[in-house]
């Protein structure tokens, strides 16, 4: 239930355990604004990949969404620990919002042009407000003050770094983002050492869940105006319906593969919840980039792209193959089902190995199909759809 705001509250720190504790509208807004970032970046990879620009595709591509999932990660455990959901967080929160059009409005300069500074800008954007998230936190929190403290100082610090990359000499450009992320991600370690956060697994989870059903989407969206514009084109219809049920069973497949088991209780350590929660840099970018990829397959079939028919294929096969490898080390080996343990990486392995053929998406998604099937078999309730009954997205079904 929906509770009436008030323009003030304090704010302190939410319980761990809080039962009820869902995703709010403004949490979701907040993800469905994100998206737009996602798309561009989307978007400016496929058109980069189809002009065979892999390797600075590839590049520009990993520094953007790092940008994109940071500044959404953050606000995403900071709001699991002090969503007070008063007139000045959603003030605040909207400031975050802009940020992230702002950086998404950059996204072709950076790819086209190697030009970082709308990214950057709106990347200080969203980070100013959650510095002043933090230090609002610190003043109504005594118990985590310092925690709080730490990260409104750590997150400040690495704004500054990140406008004078700008200033860099190009050649310096790869080296201090590498260096600047590896500090970034230290910030959140070093700011929990003392008193963590009050952040809520189930809660953690589902938001997690909400993102990658929105980054799904863009896939499936990504891939549907590809294949109108190439029908519209006067595209070979045939050929071009084989392609598209071949990439609908490639994105049902990695959501069945996603939600087919539980999450939350993978949370059960600071230092578990990092690993999960880092890792998912890894698959909410390789599924934006499976949308960008099968646009790019689209392209080549219909005589648009101007690479060869491998390397059309490993547009699609290598982020498959990252998205099942994440999963597998993030949602599968932690739960120790046996029945999985090799399906994953020999999976991985052969979608590799499909751009050497003359039918690559087909043929991966046979490969994620299987996978499925597999994960149906070996199940212990034997019903993969009751644990994806489960799942975050049935929850917000359930509210609804």
């Amino acid at each position: 239930m929906i509770t009436p705001m008030r323009w003030y509250r304090r704010m302190g720190a939410r319980e761990r355990h809080e039962e009820h504790r869902a995703a709010t509208p403004l949490e979701l807004f907040f993800d469905l604004c994100f998206v737009v970032a996602v798309a561009q970046a989307g978007t400016s990879l496929h058109h980069a990949l189809a002009e065979n620009h892999f390797g600075l595709a590839l590049v520009r591509y990993l520094m953007v969404f790092f940008a994109i999932w940071w500044a959404w990660m953050n606000f995403t455990w900071f709001a699991s620990a002090y969503d007070t959901d008063d007139g000045p967080y959603r003030v605040t929160t909207f400031v975050q919002i802009a940020g992230a059009l702002v950086l998404a409005a950059g996204i072709p300069r950076a790819f086209d042009d190697g030009d970082f500074l709308v990214v950057v800008i709106g990347y200080v954007i969203m980070r100013i407000a959650i510095v002043s998230q933090w230090l609002r936190a610190a003043r109504s929190d005594p118990p985590r003050r310092t925690t709080a403290i730490r990260y409104a100082a750590g997150v400040a610090i690495m704004q500054a770094l990140w406008v004078a990359f700008l200033f860099a000499p190009s050649s310096w450009a790869l080296p201090l983002f590498v260096l600047f992320v590896g500090l970034e991600l230290l910030v959140p370690v070093l700011a929990e050492r003392t008193e963590p956060t009050t952040w809520h697994p189930h809660h953690i989870a589902e938001r997690y869940g909400l993102f990658t059903l929105i980054v799904l989407g863009e896939s499936v969206l990504a891939a549907t105006l590809a294949f109108q514009g190439a029908i519209d084109a006067g595209g070979h219809s045939g050929t071009l319906i084989g392609l598209a049920v071949a990439g609908l069973v490639i994105v049902f497949s990695m959501w069945w593969i996603y939600f087919d088991k539980e999450s939350h209780e993978l949370l059960s350590s600071a230092k578990a919840a990092f690993r999960w929660g880092y890792g998912h840099y890894l698959i909410f970018g390789s599924t934006a980039a499976v949308g960008a990829g099968l646009a790019v397959a689209v392209d080549y079939d219909t005589g648009k792209a101007h690479l060869s028919g491998t390397a059309a294929g490993f547009a699609v096969a290598i982020p498959v193959a990252v998205y099942l490898l994440t999963v597998w080390l993030l949602q599968i080996c932690p739960h120790r089902d046996a029945g999985l343990k090799w399906v994953f990486p020999v999976a991985a392995g052969l979608a590799l190995l499909t751009p050497f053929t003359g039918a690559p998406i087909h043929l991966t998604a046979g490969i994620l199909a299987v996978v499925v099937a597999v994960m149906v078999l070996t199940g212990r309730d034997g019903s993969a759809g009751r644990r994806a009954a489960s799942s975050p997205a049935a929850g917000i079904a359930e509210r609804a």
